[in-house]
């Protein structure tokens, strides 16, 4: 174990957890020297589709600093629709056995942390020779998946080619194009016709296999994901939730559909690949969610049928018990991961799934681009078992390490700011929080915070002056003339946290007070 100075310092967080989720801070120097290496010369080109002349286009967040995947759509002779998906080619300049190649496997993945990327390949690669850049000529393998009126996949063809952006699009103007309205004052201006015609175009093609994808028992659970704010010392300011609209769908489906595309082509030929594997829900975690919900007086039927499901969470969207439950859903369901002995996932409802699009920050996608590269050139595209399983297990392993440090990290800013709350009453900070509650208990309730998406306890002996009595039947805490039970909101205020085992104690705020 390293010092690395006080506890209570926020600027040493990320390090912390970086030590003790054993994230490596440098890359290596015969790593960097290697990656100084590569580049593109004329000979790179020699055997590639040359689509510069295509209208292809990047769209990413504004913050996003590389671009790994960009999109064309034509119409062929016969009216359907032609999806380009265009994905860096890091397997050219990332090649087996290498240095480069050694420590991508070893890292696995990129890390988010909250103020820092610990990224997967060195940054002349991932923000410079492999980043989709507009007027830039990029290498790229690209899928190509012909739709027709239904959204059905009539036809799908792969090849390595040379591409040149025509544009980068952050997601606000994708958005205000499908929307019909102005871009966000500030942001760039509208599309210009043919590029407005082509998004359109992808927007309408991503709709139809989104609701293919529901009609087929795909669940719905897309949460918003939540930046934290850090200022220039590490201490988190706030909480910006990003939204997910239909230019997030649109760029979403997409990639569904290409990483399908190449799961399907090879599985189904007798290739073994890594497959992004998620197994249906085992049927006593089912039984007991049915339970659960019973208990909320909500009936939902045999919920082992897939359709029954996905409808009941249909049935939730945009209701007030949506976060509780889509969170008891969510606990019942097993981890994706990665796998060569089986696949299919789940929650897409695909019969087939592997990653594809992605090969700058996961490495299962980059050993997908080099076996369906060895594919297409006639070479099989196979590769040992034995080490397609050992890589299955590690890369499922270090993404699961890459979840628990980002959570981690997210956890402790949010504690630090629970705390200063606490400690700076003359802060102007409210200490006055939305709460929902996710569970009851005899000794209290287990509450949420959605704003903050944390929790903590509230102890039955501050609920209520009267007496509290516990409810066995249905599982709710009654008193004073109120009930307490799942999905009830209530204002509280931070009572005390325990930094060391991560727990927060709330008390409830009585109504007309703030704190």
């Amino acid at each position: 174990a390293h010092l690395f100075g006080p506890a209570d310092d926020p600027s040493l967080d990320t390090r912390a957890v970086m030590e003790q989720y054993d994230l490596p801070a440098e890359f290596p120097p015969e790593v960097l020297a290697e990656a100084e290496r590569v580049g593109v010369d004329e000979a790179s080109l020699e055997g590639r589709l040359d689509l510069r002349k295509k209208f292809i286009f990047t769209c990413d967040p504004e913050s996003a600093r590389d671009y790994d995947d960009a999109l064309s759509l034509e119409v062929d002779r016969k009216g359907n629709r032609i999806l380009g998906v265009h994905i860096a080619d890091v397997s050219h300049f990332v090649t087996p056995k290498s240095a480069l190649d050694r420590e991508a496997y070893c890292r696995s993945t990129s890390v988010y942390l909250v103020d820092k990327v610990v990224p997967m390949l060195p940054e002349q690669l991932s923000n410079g020779v492999c980043s989709l850049v507009p007027h830039k000529d990029r290498l790229a393998f690209s899928t190509f998946l012909t739709f027709d009126a239904k959204g059905n996949c009539i036809a799908r063809r792969f090849a390595k080619s040379v591409i040149r952006s025509k544009a980068r699009y952050p997601y606000e103007q994708v958005m205000a194009a499908i929307a019909g309205t102005e871009p966000p004052a500030g942001k760039k201006a509208v599309l210009k016709a043919n590029a407005r015609k082509v998004v359109l175009g992808i927007h309408a093609l991503a709709q139809q296999l989104r609701k293919n994808r529901f009609d087929q028992g795909a669940l719905d659970m897309d949460v918003p994901e939540a930046d934290i704010q850090v200022d220039a010392k590490g201490m988190m300011t706030g909480i910006v939730v990003r939204p997910y609209d239909e230019s997030h769908q649109m760029i979403e489906e997409c990639m569904v559909a290409a990483n399908e595309a190449v799961a399907k082509e090879l599985w189904t030929k007798g290739v073994k690949i890594l497959a992004r594997l998620h197994e249906a829900p085992d049927a006593e975690k089912l039984e007991e969610l049915r339970g659960n919900l019973a208990k909320l007086g909500i009936s939902c039927g045999d919920l082992s049928y897939q359709a029954n499901l996905a409808k009941f969470l249909k049935r939730i969207k945009n209701t007030p018990l949506e976060g509780v439950l889509s969170v008891m859903v969510l606990r019942s369901m097993k981890r994706a991961l990665y796998s060569a002995k089986e696949i299919g996932h789940f929650g897409l409802a695909k019969k087939f799934y592997a990653h594809f699009t992605s090969p700058i920050r996961r490495y299962p996608d980059l050993v997908l681009h080099r076996q369906l590269a060895s594919w297409i050139a006639g070479e099989g595209g196979r590769l040992d078992l034995g080490w397609l399983n050992t890589a299955a297990l590690h890369c499922s392993e270090r993404e699961q390490n890459a979840d628990d440090a980002e959570r981690s990290l997210d956890e402790i800013k949010k504690f630090r700011f629970l705390q200063q709350v606490l400690d700076n009453p003359a802060s102007g900070l409210d200490n006055c929080f939305e709460a929902v509650v996710s569970k009851c208990t005899r000794y209290g309730l287990f509450v949420d915070l959605p704003d903050l998406a944390v929790g903590g306890m509230v102890h039955v002996s501050l609920l209520s002056n009267s007496y509290v009595r516990w409810n066995d039947f249905n599982e709710t805490l009654e008193g004073g003339g109120k009930v307490w039970k799942p999905g009830t909101k209530m204002n509280v205020r931070v009572e005390k946290i325990d930094f060391d085992r991560r727990l927060i104690d709330f008390a409830p705020v009585r109504p007309g007070r703030r704190s």
